[in-house]
């Protein structure tokens, strides 16, 4: 019984640190710098301030891949966090999604 509950222990501490970095979901497109430096793994201050100031000066994101425009943003880092990057209001995204596929 010991043993049962050492193991069940080690695997809940051995899976805290993937938790303590589990991105969480943000739209690009409206939050500010520090929401989105604190929703988005690998992505501090700076970069963030990055990703507002090229949102500014190019509109808005179209894609989570158009993040590789932003100084700082690689691939890796998109990859790491494609499953939060929002590019628009939770309650909007599936009508606009069905909207889009119907186009095509």
């Amino acid at each position: 019984m010991i043993r049962k509950l050492a193991t069940l222990a080690f695997v809940a501490l051995a899976a805290l640190p993937a938790l303590a970095l589990a991105a969480t979901p943000v739209n690009i497109n409206q939050a500010d710098a520090p929401t989105i430096a604190k929703s988005l793994d690998g992505v501090g201050a700076t970069r963030a301030e990055a990703i507002v100031a090229w949102r500014d000066a190019h509109g808005p994101f179209k894609k989570a891949d158009d993040l590789r425009h932003v100084k700082g943003i690689g691939k890796a880092t998109i990859e790491r966090n494609r499953d939060a990057i929002l590019l628009a209001d939770t309650a909007a995204a599936p009508s606009e999604h069905k909207r889009a596929a119907r186009k095509d």
